[in-house]
């Protein structure tokens, strides 16, 4: 399941972050690629190791792990260490998987969370790669997209302006996907049905198959 979650940065958020991202280091982004992502990977990153970026960094988790939609959506133990990624004009992302454990952490849920205007640059869109085909996603600044780190995906070229995003991933307490997203849709239905009827038996019974769900699918 990939979703789209809106206004998970606000407007003072990015511009504080794009502060940031001017008075940082920016490295190769091959340095944090795989052997063979390495060899379509052309963007730069924040230098991790740059002091500078260590309040932003814990500030852009905070605002993703407190999203209520992503929450349960994703059912997050813990994220990765949060990449900084800008590509100019010329530079993309060629077809790659994500590597399966990344800082010790086994990655199930990977988004991108978009930092510029669309309207800003041309091209660089996040495509998600199918069997039925490509999904193109660019998306409004402070707005992200979630989607299972199992698929092929790409970044076109950027051909005019400058792409900045976050990137990163989650690892879950539930592993597989698909059992992911029937969570999400029970939850999405029982609290529908909470905003409409109030506490009802039909809203209890689906609390409970949500917990004893949980209970049976996840790792904790």
């Amino acid at each position: 399941m990939q979703i789209v979650i809106a206004d998970v940065l606000k407007s003072d958020d990015l511009a504080l972050i794009r502060d940031a991202l001017e008075r940082v280091r920016f490295i190769d982004g091959k340095e944090t690629a795989g052997f063979a992502a390495r060899q379509v990977k052309d963007n730069r990153q924040a230098d991790g190791r740059d002091r500078g970026l260590d309040d932003v960094r814990d500030m852009v988790a905070k605002r993703i792990l407190e999203n209520d939609l992503f929450r349960i959506a994703a059912r997050p133990k813990k994220l990765s260490p949060l990449l900084f990624s800008r590509y100019e004009p010329g530079m993309s992302y060629g077809s790659h998987v994500d590597d399966a454990m990344m800082s010790g952490l086994r990655t199930d849920v990977a988004f991108t969370l978009f930092l510029e205007e669309p309207d800003s640059y041309d091209g660089g869109e996040l495509v998600i790669e199918s069997p039925g085909g490509e999904d193109a996603i660019k998306l409004p600044a402070g707005a992200m997209i979630a989607y299972p780190a199992t698929t092929l995906h790409h970044v076109a070229q950027v051909t005019g302006g400058r792409r900045q995003v976050v990137a990163g991933w989650a690892r879950s307490f539930v592993r597989d996907a698909s059992q992911r997203e029937l969570l999400f849709d029970l939850d999405t239905a029982r609290r529908s049905i909470y905003a409409r009827d109030g506490k009802s038996r039909e809203f209890d019974l689906m609390s409970k198959s949500v917990a004893n769900l949980l209970r049976m699918w996840a790792e904790d």
